[in-house]
């Protein structure tokens, strides 16, 4: 067990399993697999667990969306009263976020859904949450800045962020209500997250 949860990346690519909507295109055995063990991986996973505040470029391929999303479930399932928000540009965005939470949780070992319970079975809980019996949660919503003032967790995920219109009011919410770990992540796009990726000066103690 303490093996298990002591990493993300070692939980990630052990003990629970994605999918791949590709898997039969791309000659994979079968839809669901750990996450690869790519080197790159490992030093994303550390990123996230080492810095406050993480500013990503990606591209399609990378898998950074569900790297981010494993984070923050190990991170939501782990510590109790852990609460963490999913913001991406519309609800099916963050709903897909959640749903993809909700697959590592069903897909890691059984002794482990033991050891984590949920508030209720999985498929009684709202589309857009995902609520632990800790107290700890996973909640997608739409975005807009105002989307964000409901909730006070230690944990923001920005999916997509070039794509978000109220990104930087997003940024600037969540600096105020969000305690932990704040991550913004995004392919490429022109707006206000490529102009603060630009000139940004990161903050050693804290980007």
């Amino acid at each position: 067990m303490k093996e298990a949860i002591s990493t993300p990346y070692g939980w990630a690519t052990q003990y629970t399993e994605t999918y791949n909507e590709h898997w039969a295109e791309e000659g994979r055995p079968k839809p669901y697999e750990p996450f690869p063990m790519w080197p790159y991986v490992q030093v994303l996973f550390c990123l996230l667990q080492g810095r406050r505040i993480v500013l990503l470029e990606k591209s399609r391929d990378m898998l950074v969306s569900w790297i981010c999303v494993a984070y923050l479930t190990w991170e939501a399932m782990r510590v109790p009263h852990r609460g963490v928000l999913f913001q991406t540009q519309k609800e099916d965005k963050a709903l897909q976020l959640v749903e993809y939470a909700k697959c590592l949780y069903r897909r890691q070992r059984s002794w482990l859904q033991e050891a984590f319970p949920l508030a209720k079975p999985i498929d009684k809980q709202p589309g857009l949450e995902l609520q632990f019996a800790n107290g700890g949660y996973l909640v997608g919503i739409p975005g807009g800045a105002n989307q964000i003032r409901s909730y006070h967790p230690w944990g923001y995920l920005n999916d997509e962020s070039s794509f978000q219109p109220e990104a930087g009011e997003c940024y600037n919410e969540a600096l105020s209500a969000v305690k932990g770990k704040i991550i913004f992540n995004s392919s490429a796009g022109p707006g206000w997250y490529a102009d603060f990726r630009r000139d940004i000066v990161p903050d050693k103690e804290n980007h």
